[in-house]
C-alpha cells in the first residue's frame, strides 16, 4: 500500500512508516508467521530488538518478502547489557537478521544507573556513518537523558520510542520532541490489552463512527504526528489495525481520545529501569 502515511527523519531523508508492526512479547515460533502475514496486508515497517530474542525470525519474514527490501523499513534495538559494545551488538543483530543494514537502531533503555548511554550513543554514530543504520535513534529516553545526549554528542536522534498511549499521553515529552526535530513513537500504542479499548468513552465513539475501539485509537496517534507499533500475533487484529488509512477523526473526536489522559503508565519507569 504505498499510499500508507510516512514521515520524515531528520536524517538524509528518511522516510518512516507511520503504520509499523511490533513483535515484543510474540514468541520467535510464532513470528515468522505474524510477520509475513502482516507484510502481505500491506504493513512495510517492523520494529524488533535484541531483547525480543525473534530477531531471526523476523528476518526471515522480510528476507521472503514479496515487496523488495529497500520498499521495507526494519529497526532493531541494542539490548541493555550490550552499551559498552555497541557495535559489536550491533553486528550480532544484523547477522541474526540476516540483513546487509537496518533502515533504524536504537538504543533500547538509557539505564541512568550504569550512565553509558552516551558512550552507546557514539558507536551509534558510527554504525550510522558506516551505512549500516540508515537512521539512529533511541526509546524510553526522557527529556533529562535527551538532553544530555544532545549536549554531549553529535547527532541529533531521529525518534524516541516511548511508552504513549491515550492514558499515558506524554504531552511535556512530545513537545521537546517536537522542539528539536525528534520523531515520537509509540509503543504499546493500544495500552497492552489492560482495560484502554473497553473504555466507555472509547466505546461512545467506537458506536458513532463505526470503527473499532483499536483503530480509532491509532487514528489518533496518526493525526498526533505519532509513528505507532501495534502489536498482534492473531491474522484478524494485524488486519483491522491496518484499517486505518480510509477515515479520518474530527476534532471533536480527537478531543474526545485527549481528554482520556490519566498519566498512567503500564510498562517500567526509563529512569530505574535497568
Amino acid at each position: 500500500m504505498e499510499s500508507m502515511n510516512s514521515l520524515l527523519l531528520n536524517t538524509d531523508g528518511v522516510q518512516i512508516p507511520q503504520l509499523g508492526f511490533g513483535v515484543w512479547q510474540i514468541p520467535a515460533e510464532e513470528t515468522e508467521r505474524a510477520v509475513a502475514h502482516a507484510l502481505r496486508i500491506g504493513y512495510r515497517h517492523v520494529d524488533t530488538a535484541a531483547a525480543y530474542g525473534n530477531e531471526e525470525a523476523v528476518g526471515r519474514a522480510v528476507r521472503a518478502a514479496e515487496r523488495p527490501r529497500e520498499k521495507l523499513f526494519v529497526t532493531t534495538k541494542l539490548a541493555n547489557p550490550d552499551h559498552d559494545r555497541a557495535e559489536a551488538a550491533f553486528e550480532e543483530s544484523l547477522s541474526r537478521l540476516g540483513l546487509d543494514y537496518v533502515d533504524l537502531y536504537l538504543i533500547h533503555w538509557p539505564v541512568p544507573s550504569r550512565d553509558s548511554y552516551v558512550q552507546a550513543w557514539r558507536a551509534l554514530e558510527k554504525i550510522y556513518r558506516s551505512g549500516r543504520a540508515k537512521a539512529i535513534g533511541t526509546s524510553n529516553f526522557t527529556v533529562e537523558t535527551l538532553t544530555r545526549l544532545m549536549d554531549e554528542t553529535d547527532i541529533v536522534p531521529s525518534i524516541n520510542q516511548i511508552e504513549l498511549h491515550p492514558y499515558f499521553q506524554q504531552r511535556e515529552l512530545r513537545a521537546f520532541h517536537e522542539a528539536n526535530g525528534i520523531l515520537t513513537q509509540a509503543w504499546s500504542p493500544l495500552g497492552q490489552g489492560k482495560g484502554l479499548l473497553e473504555d466507555p468513552a472509547l466505546e461512545l465513539l467506537s458506536s458513532k463512527c463505526g470503527r473499532t475501539p483499536a483503530q480509532l485509537v491509532l487514528r489518533w496517534h496518526l493525526q498526533l504526528g505519532n509513528v505507532a507499533i501495534p502489536k498482534s500475533a492473531t491474522p484478524a487484529r494485524i488486519k483491522e489495525n491496518f484499517g486505518v488509512f480510509d477515515f479520518v477523526l474530527d476534532p471533536e473526536d480527537m478531543a474526545v481520545i485527549g481528554a482520556m489522559n490519566r498519566g498512567q503508565r503500564l510498562g517500567p519507569d526509563p529512569q530505574t529501569f535497568v
